[in-house]
Parts: structure tokens; C-alpha cells; sequence
């Protein structure tokens, strides 16, 4: 389940994956499966290629990425969120959710 972002925020994280561009998006999230994590972050890019080489930077792998709508992405949670947000100048995405 996802809450804690606006539509325009949402809509805006669409039009750029489907533009081809590397995009994050960061919000709630509640997945039992995951116990701990309250946020994750989509990291989406349409051009599968310039998403997969992207994560390789980081060590996520191809065949982690999720593929099952129009929008491929990577989820980001936990101490891996944080320090990817950070080195893409997105931690702001991850602290103002913390703050609420």
C-alpha cells in the first residue's frame, strides 16, 4: 500500500519514466514481508538498458527490477534507500517523510 505523495508528484514520476529519463519517486509503504521499512523509493526509467546500467552503479541487478506495469522500476528500502537518495541528491525525498 502507498500514501504520502500527491497526485502531481506521482504524475510527474510517470511522465518522466515514460520520457526515458531516470526518475525517483518516494512514498509510505507497509509490506509485511519487508517488517522495519516504512518508506520505499521507485527509481523508473522507460529505456531498461539506461535503468539497468544506472543500478549497476549501485550494485542492484538487472534482474531485480520490476517489470510488471508500464513503468520499469527499482524499489529502494532500508539503508540502501538512504544511501543511493544521498548520492543522487534526493535525500530530501526520504527526510520529509521521516519528518510528519
Amino acid at each position: 500500500m502507498a500514501f504520502g505523495i500527491r497526485r502531481p508528484e506521482l504524475e510527474r514520476w510517470k511522465q518522466d519514466v515514460q520520457d526515458g529519463q531516470i526518475s525517483f519517486l518516494t512514498h509510505y509503504w507497509v509490506d509485511h514481508r519487508f517488517p522495519g521499512c516504512s518508506t520505499v523509493t521507485k527509481v523508473g526509467c522507460s529505456d531498461i538498458d539506461k535503468l539497468a546500467d544506472w543500478g549497476s552503479r549501485y550494485g542492484l541487478r538487472r534482474e531485480w527490477l520490476d517489470l510488471r506495469n508500464d513503468y520499469p522500476h527499482f524499489d529502494l528500502f532500508g539503508d540502501r534507500q538512504a544511501e543511493i537518495l544521498e548520492a543522487e541528491g534526493y535525500l530530501d525525498q526520504l527526510t520529509r517523510l521521516t519528518k510528519c
